[in-house]
C-alpha cells in the first residue's frame, strides 16, 4: 500500500521496482502505457529529463528516506570467536585432539611392566607433556587461523568502504554535469552513462548514441547488448558499458536493484532474505542455492534462452580464484594419498604390536595398554600432518599478495 511519502510523486517504490524487472519490449509497452514515454515516467518522479534534480540536499535526502539509499549494507562480519571455531571444525585438528586428550588422559596410568624397552622411568613420569604439547600446537594453530582470517576480513571491508567512497558517477544536477559519489545517487537522477562506466544503479534510458552493455555479471550471456529506448530502455546495475554513451533516469537503487535483489536472495547482504515471487533461487537437494537465474520479467521469447543463462553457487569454489582452486585440489589430491599412508602406518604398527605383545610374548589386555594405541595414532595424524600441505593456496596467495605491494 502506497505511503503518504509515495503518494508525493507519481509512482510508488512497488511499481518502479516491477517495472525494471521487465525487460525488451515489454519494458517499452509498460512504460509507454503507464506513463507515455520516457518524459512522462520523469515526469511522475519529478524530474526533468534534460536538466536533471536541482542540487538541493533537503530534496536528495527525502528522494532517499522515500526510495532508498544507493548502497547495499554487507553481511555482519564474523567475530574472532566465530572464526576460531570455524578453523576448529577441520577434520585433522579434530583427530588430534581427541588424540591428545585421550593421551593426556592414559599419562596417569602406570604403563606395562617390562613393556618399556626403550623408555626409562623419567620418559614415564613426563607421558603428559605430549598431551600437554598436542593441545598447544592445537590452540596455536587455531589462534593464528582464525587472526589471519580476521586481519584479511578486517582489511577486505576497509578496501570495499575505500571502493564505495571513492567512485563517481556523472549526473546532471540543475543543468549542470557533475560527479557525485555512487552511494549518493538517488532515484529521479539523469545519470549520463559513457564507454567503460560500471552503472551503479538501474533505470530507463533517455537518450542513447550506440550504446552497447555487458549484462553477463547478470544473465551470464556474453553477447552485447544494444540499448535503447525503442529497443531495450532497461539498464541493470552492475552491467559493463562496452560502446556507445547516453542518458538514462535512475529508477532503482540499493536493495531495491536487480544487483541488491540478488545479493539479498544470495544472503549477502546485512538484509534479512524477503520473499518475491519475481526473484527464484534454485535450490539443490540439500537445500542450499545451487544457480542463479535471473529471468524476472523477461519477454516469453527470452525466458527459454535466459533459463539456460545461470550462474554457478558452488561453496567449494566460491571466492577463489582459477589458481587457488587448482591448487586447493592438488592439495586435495596429495592429502588422500597422506590420509592412504597414515592410514597404512597405523595398521601396521597395531598389528605389530598386537603380534609382538598378544601372540608372541602371550601377555593379556590391559587398561594401559590404550597408551600404546593411542600413540600409534599420534603417529599416523603426524604423517597425516606432513603429508597434506593444507598450506599451499595460503602461500601462494601470501607471495602473490607481497609481490604486487608498491616497493617502499
Amino acid at each position: 500500500m502506497p505511503t503518504s511519502s509515495d503518494l508525493e510523486y507519481g509512482c510508488t517504490l512497488a511499481e518502479l521496482r516491477a517495472l525494471m524487472e521487465l525487460r525488451g519490449g515489454e519494458a517499452l509497452e509498460k512504460v509507454i502505457s503507464d506513463y507515455g514515454s520516457v518524459e512522462g515516467l520523469c515526469e511522475k518522479l519529478k524530474t526533468d529529463p534534460i536538466n536533471g534534480l536541482p542540487n538541493d540536499k533537503a530534496l536528495l535526502s527525502q528522494r532517499q528516506h522515500v526510495f532508498g539509499k544507493n548502497e547495499i549494507p554487507p553481511a555482519p562480519s564474523k567475530s574472532f570467536f566465530r572464526l576460531a571455531w570455524e578453523a576448529l571444525q577441520d577434520i585433522t585438528l579434530v583427530i588430534l585432539l581427541v588424540a591428545a586428550l585421550v593421551s593426556l588422559g592414559l599419562s596417569f596410568y602406570k604403563p606395562p611392566e617390562g613393556a618399556g624397552a626403550g623408555h626409562d622411568d623419567s620418559e614415564k613420569e613426563a607421558g603428559w607433556i605430549e598431551g600437554v604439547a598436542i593441545l598447544v600446537a592445537v590452540i596455536v594453530v587455531v589462534l593464528v587461523t582464525a587472526l589471519n582470517d580476521w586481519s584479511k576480513e578486517k582489511q577486505f571491508r576497509g578496501l570495499q568502504s575505500k571502493i564505495e567512497t571513492e567512485h563517481k558517477f556523472s549526473v546532471i544536477r540543475g543543468g549542470q554535469p557533475i560527479d557525485v559519489v555512487v552511494n549518493e545517487l538517488v532515484v529521479g537522477d539523469v545519470a549520463r552513462v559513457k564507454y567503460g562506466d560500471l552503472l551503479p544503479a538501474d533505470g530507463i534510458l533517455i537518450q542513447s548514441n550506440d550504446l552497447k552493455i555487458d549484462e553477463s555479471s547478470l544473465t551470464g550471456e556474453s553477447d552485447l547488448i544494444r540499448k535503447s529506448f525503442d529497443h531495450d530502455p532497461v539498464l541493470l546495475s552492475g552491467t559493463h558499458a562496452m560502446e556507445g554513451s547516453g542518458r538514462f533516469v535512475i529508477t532503482a537503487v540499493g536493495l531495491n536493484s536487480q544487483t541488491g535483489i540478488i545479493m539479498s536472495l544470495l544472503g549477502a547482504t546485512k538484509e534479512d532474505k524477503k520473499d518475491d515471487k519475481s526473484d527464484k533461487v534454485e535450490m539443490n537437494g540439500n537445500g542450499h542455492p545451487a544457480t542463479l537465474t535471473v529471468a524476472n520479467g523477461l519477454s516469453n521469447g527470452e525466458k527459454k534462452k535466459e533459463e539456460e543463462a545461470v550462474i554457478p553457487v558452488d561453496d567449494e569454489t566460491k571466492g577463489k580464484s582459477v589458481l587457488q582452486a587448482k591448487l586447493s585440489n592438488l592439495a586435495i589430491q596429495i592429502g588422500y594419498i597422506g590420509s592412504i599412508v597414515a592410514a597404512a602406518t597405523v595398521l601396521i604398527l597395531i598389528i605389530r604390536h598386537c603380534i609382538t605383545h598378544y601372540a608372541i610374548n602371550q601377555e593379556s589386555f590391559k587398561t594401559s595398554d590404550l597408551a600404546y594405541f593411542v600413540n600409534f595414532i599420534i603417529i599416523g595424524v603426524t604423517v597425516l600432518v606432513i603429508a597434506v600441505p593444507e598450506g599451499l593456496p595460503l602461500a601462494i596467495t601470501l607471495a602473490l599478495t607481497y609481490s604486487v605491494k608498491k616497493p617502499t
